[in-house]
């Protein structure tokens, strides 16, 4: 893979992605289930997918691929059962305590599990599948392109602290430093497998906790 082209694009999808999703999230508000499982796909993998062509590339340079199932597995639950840790320092942040009562409003159990996975499947495929890895080959080191990758995470979720969740300043730092937090690691274990399947399970059990705790 060359490396000029795939920088470009990596940057012009996290620029449109940062403007375009920054507006939404300050206009417009759906039910997560259409947010999740229908605009975010489109507005967020269809670009991967077109880029992807132009660069004559395969699934595979984005993880999907069944190389390292297992280990990305294995990987995902050892590295998820510490974020879990991170969701409770955020409850007792926001608390003062801890409160471990569910949060999942309306929505059924199997439906917000459904919705995580969508969430998780979108954004590592952007996150950790293309800009990563192409960050990764344009400056041929993995820790760079880690922390380049993560600093542009955290940036992404930005607008829906402020807009959606509404956090105080001081509980909006703390999640955010986690956030980054979550990025390095997530960027680190797919660095290690490969395998996008390993930051997308990874994703839902740091995203899951935080959801039952809040």
């Amino acid at each position: 893979m060359s490396r000029v082209k795939p920088l470009k694009n990596a940057i012009l999808l996290f620029t449109f992605l940062l403007i375009f999703w920054g507006f939404y999230r300050l206009l417009f508000q759906f039910p997560d289930w259409v947010e999740e499982i229908v605009i975010k796909p489109v507005v967020w993998i269809v670009p991967v997918l077109y880029f992807i062509r132009s660069e004559r590339s395969k699934l595979e340079s984005i993880g999907i691929t069944f190389k390292n199932l297992f280990p990305s597995i294995y990987l995902s639950l050892i590295l998820g059962s510490v974020f879990a840790t991170e969701a409770v320092i955020i409850n007792f942040i926001k608390y003062g305590h801890l409160n471990f009562g569910a949060n999942l409003g309306r929505t059924p159990l199997l439906a917000s599990l459904a919705i995580s996975f969508a969430t998780a499947i979108s954004e590592e495929i952007v996150f950790r599948g293309y800009i990563f890895t192409r960050l990764w080959v344009a400056l041929n080191n993995e820790w760079k392109a880690n922390f380049i990758t993560s600093i542009g995470w955290t940036l992404i979720h930005v607008p829906i602290t402020i807009f959606v969740n509404k956090l105080s300043p001081s509980a909006a730092i703390v999640y955010l430093f986690l956030t980054f937090i979550f990025g390095v690691g997530s960027a680190f274990i797919y660095g290690r497998t490969r395998n996008i399947s390993s930051s997308i399970i990874l994703h839902v059990l740091w995203e899951w906790p935080i959801m039952l705790f809040r």
